[in-house]
């Protein structure tokens, strides 16, 4: 049996109080970490990662049950696929807005060092945005501490074949670089 949580929904312009589910609240509480951390890897913007989180957590809650074996793996690929969709639009805008702001990093004290840095990852995150899905995916996840065993839940393929498909996406990677 199914109890409910009451979670405040907002309903044109007011608040009404609507059933969550317990289980998609123990979903949520268990894999949201995880899901932001994906989105974050390929991101690198905390309050972007947790809207991806948000949208992921929705799409899933509108189409699946909260009890499904696959949740976690389809929660943490589409936090990778939504994450890189994310990114190559905020390319695209920067792209047409012409902007090329250097974000300061507050844990580097030096101006150069804070340059070099915001440079490399936006160098990373461009080459992430050129690979294919699979292969950014794999390199998100893989990054944002999944296991291989978690990756080949969420790509489909067999946790066997994850460390070749890693390397193949590695190569890629460097490929790009150059």
């Amino acid at each position: 049996m199914t109890t409910a949580v009451e979670a405040r929904v907002p309903e044109h312009g007011r608040e009404a109080v609507s059933p969550l589910p317990t289980e998609f609240e123990r979903l949520f509480r268990a894999e949201y970490p995880r899901v932001v951390r994906v989105a974050y890897r390929v991101l690198g913007d905390e309050a972007a990662a947790e809207d991806v989180a948000q949208e992921v957590f929705l799409s899933f809650y509108r189409a699946h049950p909260a009890t499904a074996d696959y949740a976690a793996a389809w929660l943490h690929a589409a936090a990778a696929h939504t994450a890189l969709n994310a990114l190559r639009s905020r390319g695209r805008r920067a792209t047409r807005e012409g902007a090329q702001a250097i974000r300061y990093d507050a844990a580097s004290p030096d101006p150069v060092e804070a340059v070099a840095t915001a440079e490399t990852r936006a160098e990373v995150r461009a080459i992430l945005a050129r690979l294919s899905d699979r292969d950014a995916a794999l390199l998100a996840l893989r990054h944002a501490g999944l296991s291989y065993a978690e990756i080949a839940a969420a790509i489909d393929v067999r946790a066997s074949s994850v460390g070749t498909l890693l390397r193949r996406a590695e190569d890629a990677f460097r490929r790009e670089m150059t």
